[in-house]
């Protein structure tokens, strides 16, 4: 539990690496986020589809769909740069820049290859980046 809120405490840290745990887990914690607000809103009566479906529109919503639709919108943005921070030192752990992160504005490749780079393993022992989270020696330096 303590690795998924790690990225909060690194707040803008964007150097160092982050073990795959604590990636995955703070990503777990902001779809919690996604789907406890997606259920609060479709019990208050709000649309999932009125921001993104032109024809439905802001005004098919309640008041209290359209607040917890504004709560929603600045937790995202208060967590999207820890994500980014995350993100980037999980590219570290695997010995990639952090301008690796850019391959994502690729359509559905660029997701893909980052998908791939967040679930390999870390590099063992120290990289450029920093030591190794985990605390492992390299084989080369054993």
């Amino acid at each position: 539990m303590d690795l998924m809120f790690q990225p909060l405490r690194k707040y803008a840290d964007f150097t160092g690496r982050a073990r795959r745990m604590e990636f995955w887990l703070f990503w777990l914690l902001l779809i919690g986020i996604e789907i406890v607000f997606s259920v609060l809103i479709g019990m208050v009566g709000g649309s999932m589809m009125a921001l993104s479906d032109p024809s439905v529109g802001l005004a098919a919503m309640s008041g209290p769909a359209m607040g917890l639709w504004a709560i929603y919108g600045l937790i995202m943005l208060g967590l999207l740069i820890p994500s980014l921070a995350v993100s980037i030192r999980r590219l570290h752990d695997t010995n990639r820049s952090g301008w690796w992160i850019l391959i994502g504005l690729i359509p559905f490749l660029g997701a893909l290859v980052l998908i791939v780079f967040y679930l390999l393993d870390g590099t063992p022992g120290p990289n450029k980046y920093g030591p190794d989270p985990k605390g492992r020696v390299s084989a080369a330096a054993a």
